[in-house]
C-alpha cells in the first residue's frame, strides 16, 4: 500500500526533510524574522541610542570573546552529530519525529522575545496563544468552547504528558473533596442552606457518600448555588467568614491524609488500564494519594482495558465504600499504541452514577490524541466510520472508532503536541471539558475566591490569562505556545489538515502489519515472527524466535542481540546504523490469559514464562521490538522501495546473522 502522490505533495513544504531538502526555506524564514526582531529592538525608544559601540567589534577583548563563543558552538555542533536522527524514516524507535516547519520557526522566533507564560503581564501575546491552542485541541476532541453555553472547555500547555496527568489527578481530588469541605464549613459557621445540590435539600442532609459522589458539573453547580445564597443575605462579612471556614476544611489545607482521616472515609482510588503509563504511579506519589490506591484494571487479548473487569473493580469500590477519583483510559499506549474502550468507560460512568457511585473520566491521549484529527470534519463534526476508513485496510476498527467518537464525553484529556503534533519539546497539554474547575484550583491569597466573588457563571477566557494561578507550573516558555498554536493555524486539527499527515503514518503501520504474513512464510524454518497485538494506531510490535527454540530466556536473548544492531549507544556514530529502533517487554503479570496465544505462535514452552525465573531457560517477560511509525516518509524510498520494505530486508539479514553467530 503506497500513499497517494498528492499526499506526498501535501507534506513537502511542511518539513525540513530527511535530507534537509528545505534548508533554504528554513534559512530564509529564520533570517527574515531575525531581521524583523532586530528592527523591533531598534525601534523601542530609539532616542536612547546604542549601548554597544559601533567600533566594539574590532577590540581585542570583543574578538576574543567572539572566538570563544564560536569555538564552543562548533564543539556543540560536532557533539550533536551523535544525536539521534529522529527526522529520518530509518528511525522507527521512540515517539519522536521530524518537526513541522511552522512550529519550529515559531519557536525559534519567539525565543528571541523570551515570553514567560506564567501571566499576561510577562507574555501579553503568547498567553493568548496558549489558550487558543487549548481551545483548538478541545474542539478536536469534541468539547464545546462556546462561552455562551455550559459547560465550556479550556486547556493549556504543560511540560509534557506526565505533568498533564498530575494535573488531572489534582483536579479530580479537589473536585471530589469539595462537597464535604463545603458542608463542614457551613456547619462551622452555623449556617445550613436549604434546597441546594442535585437533590434540592439542605446541605446538612447530604450524606458523606453522596457528597463524595457528586459529579464535576454537580459540584460546580452546588458551589455556585451556595455562593448565590450567601450573596442574597447581603452580608459581606459573613460571606468572607464562610469562605474562610470552607478553606480551612478543604483537602488542600488539611492534606490528603488529614482530610480522609477527619471524615472517616476510605482513601480515594484511581483505576487505570494495566497498560497505563508509569506517570500515573508517579502522580499518586506526588499528590500523596499513594500507589496502593492506584488499581490496574486488566486488559483483554488486544491489550485494551477489559470493560467487564472495570465493572468488577467499581463494584468492589461501591461495596467497600471507597470513593473513586477517576477512571483513566489510554488512547494509544506508549508501549503498544493500543486504544482503550473510552466509550465503554463513559457508559460505565453514567450507569454507575445511577447507583450513586460517580467518578471522573480522564483520557491519557499523550500519544494518540492527535489522531482525533483524522476523525474530524473541518466544521468540527465527526466523520462516519466509513468515511474515516477510506484508504485504509483495517483502520479504524469498530472499537477504535467508538473510543474516538466518545472523547467529547470525557472530563479531561492529556495530549502531547511534541509527539504527533510534530512540534519541539517541551509541549504537553491538559484539556478539561468544564473550565469552571479552575475556580477550585485558583491560587489566590484572598480567601474570597474559595466561593467565587463574582456574578458571571464561569471564568471567561480573559480571566484565565494569569495562567500561573490555575496550573501546577509557574514560569513556562511562551515559545511553546507560539509553536503549537501557529502549527494548528497552518494545519487545522481535522482530516484536511494535520489529519492528512497522520493518515499517512497509519497507512505505513498497516503496510507493516500486512507484510508480517509474507515475512512469516519467507522466514519459515529459520525464525518465527509474531505481532502480539493487531495495531490500533501507528505503532506496532514484533517478537522473534529462532525456529525450534522453546526457551523464553533464549528467545529474549536472541531478540536483544538483534536489537543491539539498532540501538543508540552514547558516544557512538550512528552513520553505520541502517535502522534505529526501540524495545519493550510484555510482563508476566500483565499477560493473564493472553500469554498462551503469543507463546504458541512463537513456539515457546509456556512453562518458561513465570513470575520468578527458576532456571536459565525461564523469564518473567517477553522481549518485544517496538516500532513507532510516525514519520510520513515511511511509504516512500529510493528506487520505489519503501522504508517499510527496506526495514524487513534489514531485519531478515540481521536476524540471520545473529542466528548464525
Amino acid at each position: 500500500m503506497n500513499a497517494p502522490d498528492d499526499d506526498f505533495d501535501f507534506i513537502q513544504p511542511l518539513f525540513l526533510g530527511p535530507a534537509a531538502e528545505n534548508d533554504q526555506l528554513l534559512e530564509s524564514l529564520v533570517v527574515e524574522f531575525l531581521r524583523d526582531h532586530a528592527y523591533w529592538r531598534r525601534n523601542f525608544h530609539p532616542e536612547d541610542g546604542f549601548r554597544i559601540e559601533a567600533d566594539a567589534r574590532h577590540r581585542p577583548d570583543f574578538l576574543a570573546m567572539q572566538a570563544r563563543i564560536r569555538s564552543e558552538l562548533y564543539k556543540l555542533s560536532a557533539d550533536l552529530k551523535r544525536a539521534v536522527p529522529f527526522f529520518h524514516p530509518r528511525y522507527v524507535g521512540h515517539m519522536t519525529g521530524d518537526l513541522l516547519l511552522p512550529g519550529l520557526v515559531a519557536k525559534l522566533v519567539t525565543t528571541l522575545y523570551n515570553p514567560n507564560n506564567v501571566s499576561e503581564e510577562a507574555a501579553p501575546v503568547t498567553v493568548g496563544m496558549e489558550l487558543e491552542a487549548g481551545e483548538q485541541l478541545a474542539r478536536m476532541f469534541g468539547f464545546s468552547c462556546d462561552e455562551s453555553k455550559e459547560p465550556c472547555a479550556w486547556g493549556h500547555l504543560t511540560g509534557g504528558g506526565t505533568v498533564a496527568n498530575y494535573e488531572a489527578l489534582w483536579n479530580f481530588r479537589s473536585l471530589r473533596c469539595y462537597g464535604l469541605a463545603l458542608q463542614a464549613g457551613a456547619a462551622a459557621e452555623g449556617w445550613d442552606p436549604e434546597g441546594v445540590g442535585p437533590a434540592s435539600k439542605a446541605l446538612s442532609a447530604y450524606t458523606t457518600w453522596e457528597l463524595l459522589n457528586l459529579s464535576i458539573d454537580e459540584t460546580v453547580a452546588l458551589r455556585r448555588e451556595v455562593a448565590g445564597r450567601l450573596r442574597e443575605l447581603g452580608d459581606r462579612a459573613r460571606f468572607h467568614a464562610f469562605s474562610k471556614a470552607v478553606r480551612r476544611e478543604r483537602v488542600e489545607h488539611l492534606g490528603t491524609a488529614g482530610f480522609f482521616l477527619k471524615h472517616g472515609i476510605e482513601p480515594p482510588r484511581v483505576l487505570v488500564s494495566a497498560s497505563a503509563h508509569y506517570s500515573w504511579a508517579k502522580g499518586m506519589k506526588v499528590l500523596g494519594l499513594g500507589t496502593a490506591q492506584l488499581l490496574e484494571v486488566p486488559v483483554d487479548a488486544r491489550m485494551r482495558m477489559d470493560a467487564d473487569a472495570l465493572d468488577a473493580e467499581l463494584e468492589r469500590a461501591e461495596r467497600e465504600r471507597a470513593p473513586v477519583l477517576c477512571v483513566v483510559g489510554m488512547l494509544g499506549t506508549t508501549e503498544f499504541g493500543t486504544v482503550d474502550p473510552i466509550d465503554r468507560i463513559v457508559e460505565a460512568r453514567d450507569r454507575w452514577k445511577e447507583r450513586g457511585l460517580d467518578f471522573g473520566v480522564h483520557v491519557d491521549a499523550a500519544w494518540g490524541g492527535y489522531l482525533a484529527s483524522v476523525f474530524r470534519r473541518p466544521d468540527g463534526s465527526l466523520h462516519t466510520r466509513e468515511e474515516v476508513a477510506q484508504g485504509f485496510r483495517h483502520f479504524p476498527s469498530a472499537p477504535v472508532y467508538g473510543a474516538f467518537a466518545a472523547l467529547g464525553h470525557a472530563d479531561s484529556i492529556t495530549v502531547d503536541p511534541h509527539k504527533l503534533g510534530y512540534v519541539p519539546y517541551p509541549a504537553g497539554a491538559f484539556i478539561a471539558r468544564n473550565r469552571e474547575v479552575v475556580d477550585f484550583l485558583y491560587q489566590e491569597a484572598a480567601y474570597v475566591f474559595d466561593l467565587g466573588d463574582r456574578e458571571e457563571p464561569m471564568p471567561t477566557r480573559e480571566k484565565l490569562h494569569n495562567l500561573g494561578q490555575y496550573i501546577l507550573e509557574g514560569s513556562k516558555p511562551g515559545n511553546a505556545a507560539a509553536a503549537v498554536a501557529l502549527t494548528h493555524r497552518v494545519l487545522p486539527l481535522d482530516s484536511t489538515g494535520l489529519g492528512r499527515i497522520l493518515r499517512m503514518t497509519v497507512r505505513a503501520c498497516e503496510e507493516f502489519y500486512d507484510s508480517v504474513a509474507e515475512v512469516r512464510a519467507r522466514w519459515a524454518g529459520r525464525v518465527r515472527v509474531c505481532t502480539p497485538f493487531e495495531p490500533d494506531s501507528n505503532l506496532i510490535c514484533l517478537a522473534i524466535n529462532p525456529e525450534g527454540n522453546t526457551s523464553l530466556a533464549r528467545m529474549n536473548a536472541f531478540g536483544r542481540e538483534v536489537f543491539q544492531r539498532m540501538k543508540v549507544e552514547p558516544g557512538q556514530s550512528l552513520q553505520g546504523h541502517d535502522f534505529i529502533g526501540s524495545y519493550t517487554s510484555l510482563r508476566h503479570d500483565r499477560l493473564d490469559g493472553h500469554a498462551e496465544r503469543i507463546l504458541a505462535e512463537l513456539g515457546i514452552d509456556p512453562a518458561t514464562l513465570n513470575d520468578i525465573p527458576t532456571d536459565p531457560d525461564s523469564a518473567d517477560h517477553i522481549f518485544i521490538l517496538r516500532h513507532t511509525l510516525m514519520n510520513p516518509w515511511h511509504l516512500s524510498g529510493p528506487d520505489g522501495v519503501s522504508y517499510v520494505e527496506r526495514y524487513w530486508s534489514w531485519l531478515e539479514r540481521t536476524a540471520m546473522e545473529v542466528l548464525g553467530s
